[in-house]
């Protein structure tokens, strides 16, 4: 099977996360290795704590991957761009990617009660959980 690749934009709120949990949780009931990557544009998200052995070898410099029976979690201090980082998805049958609207991808754009043109230019689609207005 070719891997897929599916892009997921839209506002802050608008039910992105939502929308990429239930496709993935579809997949994963079809038995399909499924990827999901998240673009963090702010640099905003946090991922391990001071005082942790794992925040520490990550200080050091070093790249680190944490093992455990349920996980494996990578960190780097290279910044990937999504091109790297979807040859690193090779091993997925479904690859769902969350931001990087201008990327050219097969991409849904969702929405929350008002729609947002300046994503059009860039999606393939639209979805909504509610009644939107356009304007």
């Amino acid at each position: 099977m070719k891997q897929l690749i599916i892009a997921f934009s839209g506002p802050s709120n608008s039910g992105k996360t939502t929308l990429i949990t239930k496709i993935a949780d579809n997949f994963l009931q079809q038995n399909l290795k499924v990827l999901i990557i998240k673009h963090d544009p702010a640099d905003k998200a946090q991922f391990d704590f001071n005082g942790k052995d794992s925040f520490k070898f990550f200080q050091s410099g070093a790249e680190v991957m944490v093992l455990s029976p349920t996980r494996t979690t990578f960190f780097s201090h290279e910044n990937r761009d999504i091109l790297k980082a979807l040859k690193l998805s090779s091993d997925f049958d479904i690859c769902l990617v969350e931001g990087l609207k201008t990327l050219d991808l097969p991409r849904i754009s969702v929405f929350c009660k008002e729609i947002d043109e300046s994503y059009f230019t860039f999606s393939n689609a639209i979805a909504s959980y509610e009644k939107i207005s356009h304007p």
